[in-house]
């Protein structure tokens, strides 16, 4: 479903498919809540015209004065705005800024620019309205403490029925639930690593996990992932050097390349680990993405009953969820558990009666998600090829970004040109374990497709200037990087 953003205008026909199905009782009142919903997770973008009252009525077969009513219910609750002369046009209560955290785009024109930086979406249809039926039941829990160090039992249960349903017979009990996939590599780390222990991870690697290892002063030595694929050969005679404690490893669309470890590889790659004497830590944070409608391969436990897995609901629901989980092998949950208490207490009440709930409902919410990355991935890879046809890449089959490699090792130079154009991209760099990489750009897919286009044609224009040019542009300041 394609979206809509800042200067455009949206037919009738368009918001009445988009609504489709609000409730009727009142008829103004659910239509007000379904148009609310559209505009706050971005499938009505900001500043975009909505079609005129007459139109909308015709095109959703309602009268006049149900329009007329939910019109007026966006403009007091801050959603819309109307314009003398023009119509009305959404908006955001508090304005553009509001969605910005300044951490992430600290600068003075940040708010306008196009962050590609992040590899995370804007929430799907039907967030909304699990928040609204969690707060139902929450009062049912304020009667005790709230802490639950591992989890609200009821989602513990549900995440586990994920892994059986996978092929993996999983236990409630083998289930942590935590404030994010980052905490829990934190916790990990805590429980099984010190400053005596190595740890190996991939190289490109999603930085954020590396520096939770980097944290518990462990050593890291990193194995390369190619373009192509794992070099498993590598990867063995790596990990027979190094006998690392613990290697930290993505096989579902690996962030950033992409790749999608087979089953066979999988299998290899566990006879390494256990060759070594290696307990991998495998990130699934991607997993649930598969954009093609493919059969996914086994999980990577499955081939190796020491393997601690960390999931997410991040990605495939929303970042600001911010629930992810652990996986331990039998027996180790103890061991998490004491690590655990040194970092927090439990993950909210709130949002795990929320995910408990998109868990429940059949993957209805997720299958929504993964339609819109579809066609973002499509519309941007699309756009790369047409306007920058010497950059290579791999077209990915699932997660959330494309790992391009440039013609010459300009990256950095490409970002810091690119952020004067305003888009915030990440380059090779950023996720070098230990240096180098500055031939490539991880670019994800998860904006709305004409921010996605309008990218892509400021990034070609970026790289006109910097691969033109025989000195390297000065590079852009360090940026956070939340995914």
């Amino acid at each position: 479903m394609a979206q809509t953003t800042s200067g455009q205008s949206i037919s009738a026909a368009r918001v009445a498919a988009l609504a489709e199905g609000f409730h009727r009782s009142p008829a103004y009142a659910g239509l007000a809540d379904a148009l609310i919903e559209l505009v706050g997770d971005g499938r009505i973008g900001l500043d975009v015209r909505l079609p005129s009252e007459r139109d909308l009525t015709d095109s959703l077969g309602v009268s006049r004065t149900t329009v007329t009513r939910a019109y007026a219910v966006l403009r007091e609750s801050g959603y819309a705005q109307a314009r003398q002369g023009a119509g009305t046009f959404t908006r955001v209560p508090g304005g553009r800024s509001r969605v910005h955290d300044r951490a992430l785009l600290p600068g003075p024109d940040d708010g306008d620019a196009i962050d590609l930086n992040c590899a995370a979406a804007s929430a799907p249809p039907g967030i909304a309205a699990a928040y609204a039926e969690a707060a139902v039941e929450l009062p049912a829990y304020l009667g005790g403490h709230g802490y639950f160090p591992a989890g609200l039992p009821r989602l513990q249960a549900a995440i586990a029925a994920t892994y059986d349903a996978r092929g993996l017979p999983t236990d409630p009990g083998q289930i942590m639930v935590t404030p994010g996939a980052l905490t829990a590599a934190s916790i990990i780390a805590q429980a099984y690593t010190g400053p005596r222990d190595r740890v190996v991870v991939e190289s490109p690697v999603y930085p954020n996990a590396t520096q939770a290892f980097r944290q518990s002063r462990a050593r890291i030595s990193s194995v390369p992932v190619d373009p192509d694929g794992w070099d498993l050969d590598a990867i063995g005679a790596t990990l027979q050097q190094v006998r690392p404690t613990l290697a930290y490893l993505i096989p579902d669309f690996q962030n950033p390349t992409g790749h999608l470890m087979t089953e066979a590889q999988r299998r290899a790659y566990a006879r390494h680990l256990r060759r070594a004497g290696s307990v991998a830590v495998v990130d699934e944070a991607h997993q649930a993405l598969a954009l093609d409608g493919q059969e996914m391969p086994p999980p990577f436990a499955a081939f190796d009953d020491r393997t601690i897995t960390i999931g997410s609901a991040s990605k495939v629901y929303w970042g600001g969820l911010r629930l992810g989980w652990i996986r331990a092998p039998r027996g180790e949950m103890d061991r998490l558990t004491r690590a655990r208490l040194g970092l927090d207490l439990g993950a909210p009440v709130m949002e795990q009666l929320v995910l408990a709930r998109l868990l429940a409902n059949g993957g209805a919410v997720a299958d929504r998600q993964r339609e819109r990355l579809g066609e973002g991935r499509d519309a941007l890879l699309a756009a790369i090829a047409e306007q920058l046809p010497d950059w290579r890449f791999r077209r990915p089959t699932g997660g959330l970004a494309v790992w391009c490699e440039l013609p010459v090792a300009r990256a950095t130079s490409l970002a810091a040109e690119a952020e004067r154009l305003g888009v915030i991209v990440a380059p090779g760099p950023a996720f070098a374990a230990e240096g180098g990489l500055d031939r490539f750009v991880r670019i994800p897919w998860t904006r709305p497709v004409p921010e996605l286009e309008e990218a892509v044609r400021r990034l070609a224009q970026a790289w006109t200037k910097v691969s033109g040019s025989a000195s390297a542009v000065t590079p852009a300041s360090s940026r956070v990087m939340v995914a």
